[in-house]
């Protein structure tokens, strides 16, 4: 599936040189606006700047098909202001349906093609390796975060304190964005031109979107074409030395009532928590944190790993742990944020240069969280039992067409010991190929002991390595990735992700572009944007492991999947693969087949119906535990819908579900394990800042008798419900109160809790 998720964005690439395609693409231009005149953000263009703007409207089809001009009936004018302290975007947006176009109130960060949008990308240090981007749908709702160009994706974690406001006309829309400098992040002096993209998505158009650069589906990123901010002047030098202080504090009051074998226990907790963002000027910045409440305002949707014991990483949702991610990251995650339970306190130092920029952080957390340490066949988890302290730096330098960085990091157990992790990574781009390293040693001396109860303890100092290489490589005819991943026995890193270690992988994909393809269906036609063939190769075989007797060269894993992928209208993707695989499922087990077949399918297909995803695994399927193999599946089916209500004054609908389960046959006519998990949110938006939102969700496990292995049954259960109201009053401004109902089963435990969360901006 991984070589898939890359071709959603795959296609054709220009036979010229990127260079030479940079030049082609007209600038910007920006004007400096009056100081003296003040510039109301309504979003009606009307003030006296606009007309003395330069208009930029040479706007390219990229979605669902590229290299064609914008249509006429779709014209969109772009003029950029620079005034006291931010950029000031003003887009015109003709539409000959107006009264198709979609915009309901939703959700922060799920502005997606489904509604009618602008889009602005920005990269301050005009490397083109990341850039902070926004998305206003025609409501009002904002998309906002970081994208990284190595990996080709985006972090939806940031929010930015954007101001934006919408005007809906007779023949389309206006639009208003303002996006403050201090919150840029750019070099204090001898830095390159700023770039930037603005985008325009036009649902209705059969999923049209719509660019200001020339942008190829296919190119190693979505920022490969950027395009200069021309006519800024002085303006950088003149924001530079600009200085602000943030103070963000918090007040959360919350009361339990929990219910277990031991009888029912209460009580209420106020606790007050500090943010503080400072930059002191342009190429500075610093955050820190003081006992924040970092429980999850929205629980994790569920998600099955079948009968796998291999550990999942999750998304971020943690404000602090956001500043600086496009310098903090690398192909492999070396600080997850989710190894912090519950800091005390957290600094965090962010420098950026022309050619180069480093960030540091240090956490001291509290005893209660879950430590994992990667093994061939499953991730062991180990209960943190001491307060430690979390800190690392990473540095990056800067070449034109390489980036060279390294980093250490450390998590220190007091006397029970310390892991610390050193290395090294590059990056190199070339026209239509991309290089990518990292290598890695970790020292440990903390371990974990059983007896005579479980805890934190010292144990002999152990030594591992890391090493990583990939190669993408595209052009007209072909996408081919190549990855080779090697993980010795030893090798820890507490505050990052590793969930298998004493590991070779290697993977490669190949792709066969083979252009757009009309399909007759019946009477109909069906017109295919992209249509690709694949061969994905996965291979995982063991390192030498002496502690463990752990043969080396001993197949894990091995995956042949020849499969198609194509793209049509509407947001539509649909691929297959034939799976012929192998998996051993424990040390001394033997290696089983198991094929299957794997298909998915996405699409945007009604006004109301903004999603329907479904992604499948049948076949034959390896139960873990009991060392079998059984006929079962995997699968996970996401429904969105989006409804406004009628004789209201803008009150939408908005719901989300999501179905998994993952199943293996025994031999009594019943399934031997399942894991079943289902997800239901509701939300009713009253306006952009006031919003209801009922979560309910449900995971489930059980075993039953498969008749062979005699395994004991059993069966496990979770339940969530919760009830949640929230009011923003402006960025950085909020007050939430909230009630939520756990429950599980085998122990069965109740947890009722009722919190009320006011967060300011200073």
């Amino acid at each position: 599936m991984a070589g898939f998720a890359a071709m959603f964005t795959a296609g054709d690439v220009a036979a010229v040189g990127q260079d030479e395609r940079n030049q082609r693409v007209q600038p910007l231009p920006a004007m400096l606006a009056d100081r003296t005149a003040s510039l109301r953000i309504d979003g009606a263009l009307d003030d006296d700047a606009w007309r003395a703007a330069p208009v930029f409207d040479a706007f390219h089809q990229f979605l669902p098909a590229d290299g064609k001009p914008a249509p006429a009936n779709l014209r969109t004018t772009v003029q950029l202001l620079i005034d006291d302290g931010a950029l000031v975007f003003g887009i015109r947006a003709w539409d000959d349906a107006p009264e198709r176009m979609r915009g309901t109130l939703t959700r922060r960060d799920k502005v997606s093609l489904d509604q009618d949008f602008i889009g602005v990308w920005l990269d301050p240090t005009g490397h083109g390796r990341a850039a902070q981007f926004v998305r206003v749908n025609i409501a009002g709702v904002f998309s906002d975060g970081i994208y990284r160009a190595d990996l080709d994706e985006s972090d939806l974690g940031p929010d930015f304190p954007i101001d934006a406001a919408v005007k809906r006309l007779a023949d389309g829309y206006t639009m208003e964005i303002r996006w403050p400098l201090s919150n840029l992040r750019f070099p204090y002096a001898d830095g390159k031109t700023w770039r930037v993209m603005i985008e325009r998505s036009v649902p209705h158009a059969d999923g049209l979107l719509l660019t200001s650069t020339p942008l190829k589906n296919g190119s190693l990123s979505h920022i490969a074409l950027l395009q200069d901010v021309g006519g800024m002047g002085d303006t950088v030098a003149a924001v530079r030395d600009r200085s602000f202080v943030e103070l963000k504090p918090e007040l959360t009051m919350r009361s339990n009532r929990d219910r277990d074998e031991t009888g029912r226990q209460r009580g209420d907790r106020a606790s007050v928590g500090l943010e503080i963002n400072a930059r002191p000027r342009a190429d500075w910045v610093f955050n820190a944190t003081v006992n924040p409440d970092f429980s999850q305002v929205e629980i994790d949707e569920p998600t099955s790993s079948g009968a796998s014991r291999i550990a999942l990483s999750l998304p971020e949702k943690r404000g602090f742990f956001l500043e600086s991610s496009d310098v903090l990251g690398l192909p492999l995650s070396a600080f997850y944020s989710r190894t912090v339970a519950d800091p005390e306190w957290g600094l965090r130092a962010t420098w950026r240069d022309a050619g180069a920029d480093a960030t540091a952080m240090s956490l001291r957390d509290q005893e209660g969280g879950v430590v994992l340490r990667g093994g061939a066949y499953e991730t062991a988890e180990y209960a943190q039992t001491r307060r430690t302290l979390a800190s690392m730096v990473r540095t990056r330098w800067h070449g034109e067409h390489t980036v060279m960085g390294a980093f250490v990091s450390q998590r220190g157990y007091g006397d029970a010991g310390s892991n610390e992790v050193a290395g090294f990574d590059g990056q190199w781009r070339g026209d239509g190929q991309q290089a990518l390293w990292l290598l890695m040693h970790s020292q440990t001396s903390a371990g974990f002991v059983e007896e005579p109860v479980a805890r934190s303890a010292r144990v002999a100092t152990r030594h591992g390595g890391y090493a990583l290489g990939k190669f993408t490589s595209i052009s007209d005819a072909w996408w081919n990735e190549f990855q080779l991943e090697a993980i010795t026995p030893g090798f820890v890193n507490d505050n990052g992700f590793v969930p298998q270690a004493g590991v070779l992988k290697t993977d490669i994909n190949l792709n066969r572009r083979l252009g757009g393809r009309t399909l007759a269906l019946g009477g109909a036609e069906l017109e295919l944007y992209e249509f690709e063939a694949h061969l994905g190769v996965h291979e995982i075989r063991t390192l030498s492991d002496n502690r463990l007797d752990q043969q080396a060269n001993q197949v894990v894993e091995r995956k042949l999947q020849p499969g198609i992928w194509f793209r049509a209208g509407r947001q539509t993707n649909l691929w297959a693969n034939l799976g012929f695989d192998q998996q051993r499922g424990r040390r001394l087990g033997p290696l089983h087949d198991v094929p299957a077949v794997h298909f998915g399918f996405e699409s945007s297909p009604l006004s109301w119906m903004t999603k329907f995803n479904a992604e499948v695994t049948l076949g034959r399927q390896l139960d873990v535990d009991a060392d079998r193999v059984g006929s079962g599946g995997n699968a996970i089916v996401d429904l969105g819908l989006r409804l406004p209500l009628p004789g209201t004054r803008g009150w939408s609908i908005e719901t989300d579900f999501r179905l998994n389960r993952a199943w293996v046959q025994g031999t009594l006519g019943r399934p031997a394990f399942v894991d079943n998990g289902w997800r239901a949110l509701g939300m009713l938006h009253f306006t952009a800042a006031d919003s209801l939102r009922l979560l309910a969700q449900t995971t489930s496990a059980a075993r039953r008798d498969d008749g062979v292995s005699g395994l004991d049954p059993w069966a496990d259960r979770q339940m969530h419900r919760s009830l949640l109201y929230r009011h923003l009053w402006r960025h950085g401004r909020s007050m939430s109160v909230g009630f939520s109902r756990d429950r599980t089963r085998d122990p069965d435990t109740t947890n009722k809790s009722l919190t009320v969360k006011v967060q300011w901006e200073v």
